[in-house]
């Protein structure tokens, strides 16, 4: 353009070099791509931090639901084992309480004739012997190096030290599981109330009664069932519990997903909640499962020690045991011609009950458990979309 040699070419307020192409021929300007600033990424913000005290309350929330589970295993729901446990080794029984409708007159029978306190007899021979199992495992794991709990990892070294470990705890406390299972059925109208201690002292005559006596099975006989069956419900139970947890936790992830975030509350609230309900269905299905397999393990380990149990076909009166197995197949055939397949499940009415009284107290824990927690987690503050508005 005329007027405007002297002046150099001119971008953005900037001069520009010209460069040249393949042809030599320079270009009047250079392209720029202009790129936008990298945008820092804030701290987090000090609601999404958890607090000390959200870390502490956790904690006890946990604790208190280890705890509440183990009380309500062995304290709340004992009678309905002492009723399912007498209904399963009385094979003279002509009433079999397959529904819980029929244990409540008989109920109403006991707490009129001996008091409601005959409901919880045995529980502290229980409770020791539960106490024993985990001393036993704790002590193995410590001198032989086997994993305590069930090994997360493929490796068949380790599961099978853990069974092994299993196998041992569990032998090592049958002759006292026996013990206790004569003091949870025996009537306390016919027999003397046994001290907190008794149930060593009479496992340890257990123990070293190697030879038959009469009708009573020598410990060495009851080990390859009773070990068997406690095993194979652990393994069951374990792995109906991984499944169930899983799949719970799944659901909870992929629901809170599709609403459109992905709450920090799943890690207390939905955990905590997750586990008791994965914990009971897994008991629940393994007492279904293995309860035939129970009640053959019960009887031959009372066969012959002589034991008054209540008749709880009218609740008033008591009956001796007087079997004459010889194992826990022949225990197994002899019900079936006897008494019919129905009989492997007597007092299934109890589990029934057991199961119910169980959930409910799953359920109130879980909410008294998820009321505490909620106070603690920051609400979301409400975010103001700023309005747009036109300056004339």
């Amino acid at each position: 353009m005329a007027g405007l040699e002297g002046y150099e070419p001119v971008y953005r307020g900037k001069p520009t070099k010209p460069s040249r192409n393949e042809d030599n021929f320079p270009y009047a300007y250079e392209q720029k791509v202009i790129r936008p600033l990298d945008v820092p990424v804030p701290h987090p913000l000090a609601k999404d931090i958890p607090s000390a005290d959200d870390t502490i309350l956790k904690k006890y929330v946990d604790t208190g639901c280890g705890l509440v589970t183990l009380i309500t295993e062995t304290l709340l729901v004992h009678p309905f084992i002492v009723l399912r446990r007498q209904c399963q080794v009385n094979p003279g029984s002509t009433k079999y309480h397959i529904i819980p409708i029929t244990l409540i007159p008989v109920v109403a029978r006991l707490h009129q004739t001996q008091g409601i306190n005959t409901l919880w007899k045995g529980i502290g021979s229980v409770l020791l012997v539960n106490g024993m199992v985990l001393a036993i495992e704790d002590f193995v794991c410590k001198i032989t190096l086997w994993p305590k709990e069930m090994p997360c990892s493929n490796s068949l070294k380790a599961f099978g030290q853990h069974i092994l470990l299993k196998c041992v705890s569990i032998g090592l406390t049958t002759p006292f599981y026996s013990a206790s299972l004569v003091e949870t059925v025996q009537s306390e109208i016919a027999s003397e109330s046994p001290g907190i201690l008794d149930v060593f002292k009479d496992g340890a005559i257990r123990l070293v009664e190697v030879s038959n006596k009469g009708r009573l099975i020598p410990i060495y006989a009851l080990l390859p069932p009773t070990i068997a069956y406690g095993v194979s419900r652990y393994l069951f139970t374990t792995t109906v519990h991984r499944i169930t947890s899983y799949i719970m936790q799944c659901r909870q992830k992929r629901s809170q997903e599709l609403g459109g975030a992905f709450s920090r509350s799943l890690i207390s609230e939905v955990i905590l909640n997750i586990e008791l309900q994965s914990i009971l269905v897994s008991r629940i299905m393994a007492d279904v499962l293995f309860y035939p397999w129970e009640t053959v393990i019960h009887r031959i380990h009372l066969q012959g020690t002589r034991t008054i149990i209540d008749n709880l076909d009218t609740g008033r009166s008591v009956t001796p045991l007087l079997t004459g197995y010889s194992g826990a197949r022949d225990c197994y055939s002899t019900i079936i011609s006897t008494e019919g397949p129905l009989g492997l499940y007597k007092g299934f009415g109890a589990l029934l009950l057991q199961s119910a009284v169980h959930l409910i107290i799953v359920r109130a824990v879980s909410w008294i458990l998820t009321g505490l927690r909620t106070p603690s987690t920051p609400k979301p503050k409400s975010v103001q979309k700023p309005s747009h508005r036109t300056h004339y």
